[in-house]
């Protein structure tokens, strides 16, 4: 619908290492001090424990601590809740990305591109299913950090997505690229990109900087930050902007047209 808006809320943390309570504990604070509406609350790749190696021991389940904090949330708040945590089912661990609503549906995606130098492909199980999500007549598909660098994964055909959203553990030493490629991901997508990752050194000595970002579908900045603290930030985005960029300037209608084997 033209004129619809949607707020997205994106918590920034700096996540204490493997350690479920102490982090549900400060996003819960965070997200108290959001101040106005809250729709779409943004945390960041593995919230519960920081980009761990170590799924055995920290896992959560679909029935855990975790889900239930996240459906708590949602519900209290009367707004979706989103990120990923280490989920372990059938005895296999997953980098699931979660899509909590405030009536406790829950969508999920297994990230599907595990990031191989740092060991998680031997650790985890791959998914093979994109997510894409409703809320406010915005449809919004969903991806974890490394899934960022493989824009086939994330191709926008048929306009099948208004707003991509990545949660990440994107270290400092690689923030050009998170930069570079979220800005390339809105413009080849006519979409807005949403990237949302933590800040602070975690237990394997790697920093993070931060620097989430929100751009519009022309690659347009509209919100970034630069100063590597915690924080949340809410960025409200227009469906009026996305829809007029696409009439105006039909590049969608050109694609390639392949699919995934």
């Amino acid at each position: 619908m033209a004129g619809t808006q949607l707020n997205i809320s994106l918590i920034q943390p700096d996540i204490i290492w493997e350690d479920r309570d102490a982090n549900l504990k400060q996003y819960t604070a965070m997200i108290d001090n959001i101040q106005g509406k809250k729709e779409v609350v943004v945390l960041p790749e593995m919230f519960t424990t920081g980009f761990s190696m170590s799924p055995a021991n920290i896992a959560d389940t679909m029935d855990g601590p975790a889900v239930n904090w996240m459906k708590e949330t949602a519900a209290k708040n009367r707004c979706i809740i989103t990120g990923s945590l280490i989920i372990k089912e059938h005895d296999k661990y997953y980098n699931r990305l979660l899509w909590v609503q405030p009536n406790g549906v829950i969508g999920q995606y297994d990230k599907r591109h595990l990031f191989a130098y740092a060991g998680e492909d031997e650790k985890y199980t791959p998914g093979d299913k994109r997510l894409i999500a409703q809320v406010n007549g915005f449809k919004v598909c969903l991806m974890v950090c490394y899934d960022l660098r493989f824009p086939v994964w994330a191709r926008n055909k048929d306009a099948a997505y208004d707003v991509l959203i990545y949660v990440a553990n994107w270290p400092e030493v690689r923030n050009l690229a998170w930069k570079t490629l979220l800005q390339a991901r809105a413009i080849e997508n006519l979409s807005y990109v949403v990237g949302i990752n933590r800040v602070g050194i975690d237990a394997n000595g790697i920093r993070y900087k931060g620097e989430s970002s929100v751009f519009g579908p022309l690659g347009e900045p509209l919100w970034q930050d630069f100063s590597g603290n915690a924080l949340s930030q809410t960025v409200t985005i227009e469906k009026q902007h996305v829809d007029e960029t696409r009439a105006k300037l039909p590049f969608l209608d050109d694609a390639d047209n392949f699919v995934l084997l």
